[in-house]
């Protein structure tokens, strides 16, 4: 009995010796049980006079202050939902503001649900680790400091009116925060591409360090994937030759292969749009991977392996952190609207009947009333009973010699063909796929710049053949055009 009591007696004294320290942040969860230093303010849309209006309405024009606090502290939570749901006009126009210790300009300025990860106006559930939406419910866990104050706002740049738009900040407050505390930042840009000159995500000074990325990408050249082969190009601290170049677009968003196997969301990156027109909203947090700067910082993404695919639409957001004096932000576009929502042709289809010559079928004006969609003047250029090799020659007229970007607008369906085409003699853009599940018209679809003179030009379609999808259909090389839009360079 004694030496057995000795032996636990060793074991007790042991276990005292060897057993680790305590560590605050041991866990996921790390050390929410111990106790908390100053308080939490809370700012919402409740109703103040006890009732169960708990929203603000936001007239189109009206700006609406959400919160406006005095003293130090870290917003660490931040809700809203909006109605009315799912309105691209809405949640595009819709454009939150925060401004950190009395600065006169914000340090954020963003598109709320482009502020939120999701691009192109959407309505749709994802989750990450310091953004996600579920049920229309928007959530933003990145913390952000200031030393004495916040005003965080939400204007209507819209012509909707929003109904009832609920909100619910909570700051935690202290005393003071370290003097190296740095200020949130996440700003929005829209622009598209242009041939030779790759797109800059963000370009700053001060000291601070980069944290995520958001960008939405839509092509004019249908579905066709090739402005990923771009990479991203950062340069930091005024360096002439990059710290940082990568491999594709999709590998920067932690992805592959054009994002071949679809939309997913996860706490670092994803991508939460992907579908057949070529649309991909993604994202990437750099939460694992900050990457630093203490005098400037720019990020540059190629468009295509050259920076050779003019014409996509390209919206982000950049989220960092930096010190105070920062550069001011660039004005927001005037239009917010994703490019393929707002463009319509403005030589339409049906009104070249007359003009129009084919080497084979025949050419029609079908109205495109009842199908999913809309189309100048409700109907399109309809060109049936042709065959591969046929052609269809258009004369487009430019009001002045040079380089446009030609956009065509198109009718997709199961029975369409797949074309090619040339202005002047001359091949232009990729080759448009006209299948789809339904009746759809395709949106803007661009076949780059081409050099035109003044005057009539020749813009000639032919048909090459059809997607294995629309086998079994009898009509299967039908082609809709629903118009055209020249836009000078």
């Amino acid at each position: 009995m004694k030496i057995v009591y000795n032996a636990i007696k060793i074991l007790f004294f042991t276990c005292l010796i060897t057993s680790p320290a305590f560590s605050q942040t041991e866990g996921p969860l790390g050390d929410l049980f111990m106790a908390k230093e100053g308080a939490l303010a809370h700012y919402s849309s409740y109703d103040s006079t006890g009732g169960n209006a708990d929203f603000k309405r936001i007239e189109p024009g009206q700006t609406l202050v959400l919160a406006n606090h005095k003293g130090a502290g870290v917003l660490r939570r931040w809700w809203l939902t909006i109605a009315p749901w799912n309105l691209v006009d809405v949640h595009r126009s819709l454009i939150i503001r925060c401004y950190w210790d009395g600065e006169k300009e914000p340090s954020v300025e963003v598109p709320v649900s482009d502020f939120f990860g999701m691009g192109f106006g959407e309505w749709k559930d994802f989750q990450s680790t310091p953004l996600n939406m579920t049920s229309g419910g928007y959530n933003s866990y990145w913390p952000m400091p200031f030393h004495r104050s916040a005003y965080i706002t939400v204007e209507n740049r819209g012509t909707t009116p929003v109904s009832s738009f609920y909100y619910n900040i909570d700051i935690r407050t202290y005393n003071k925060l370290p003097k190296d505390a740095l200020y949130f930042h996440a700003q929005y840009k829209q622009e598209r591409t242009v041939a030779g000159k790759p797109l800059t995500i963000l370009q700053t000074t001060g000291r601070g360090h980069y944290v995520g990325t958001l960008i939405s990408m839509q092509p004019r050249q249908g579905n066709h994937l090739g402005y990923l082969e771009g990479d991203e190009i950062i340069f930091i601290d005024g360096e002439k030759n990059p710290s940082i170049i990568g491999t594709g677009t999709e590998d920067y968003f932690s992805s592959g292969w054009y994002y071949n196997t679809g939309e997913y969301s996860a706490p670092y990156h994803g991508a939460t749009v992907k579908d057949d027109s070529g649309r991909i909203n993604t994202y990437r947090w750099h939460i694992e991977d900050p990457i630093p700067f203490k005098k400037s910082f720019r990020f540059d993404m190629e468009h295509g392996g050259t920076n050779d695919m003019p014409g996509v639409e390209y919206t982000s957001v950049a989220y960092w952190y930096q010190d105070h004096p920062g550069p001011s932000f660039p004005a927001l576009p005037k239009n917010l609207m994703p490019h393929s929502q707002t463009m319509t042709p403005s030589i339409e289809g049906e009104s070249l009947l007359t003009q129009a010559r084919v080497t084979g079928g025949q050419l029609r004006v079908q109205e495109t009333k009842g199908f999913k969609g809309t189309w100048g003047n409700d109907s399109h250029l309809w060109w049936v009973e042709a065959k591969p090799g046929d052609k269809l020659t258009i004369p487009i007229t430019a009001p002045e010699a040079g380089t446009y970007e030609l956009i065509g607008f198109f009718t997709q369906a199961r029975d369409y063909g797949i074309f090619r085409t040339s202005v002047n003699g001359k091949l232009a853009g990729h080759l448009f796929d006209g299948f789809s599940t339904d009746v759809v018209p395709s949106g803007p679809i661009s076949f780059g710049t081409v050099p035109l003179q003044k005057g009539t030009n020749q813009v000639v379609i032919e048909i090459i053949g059809k997607d294995a999808r629309s086998a079994g259909y009898s009509d299967g090389y039908l082609v809709g055009i629903d118009g055209f839009h020249l836009e000078k360079q």
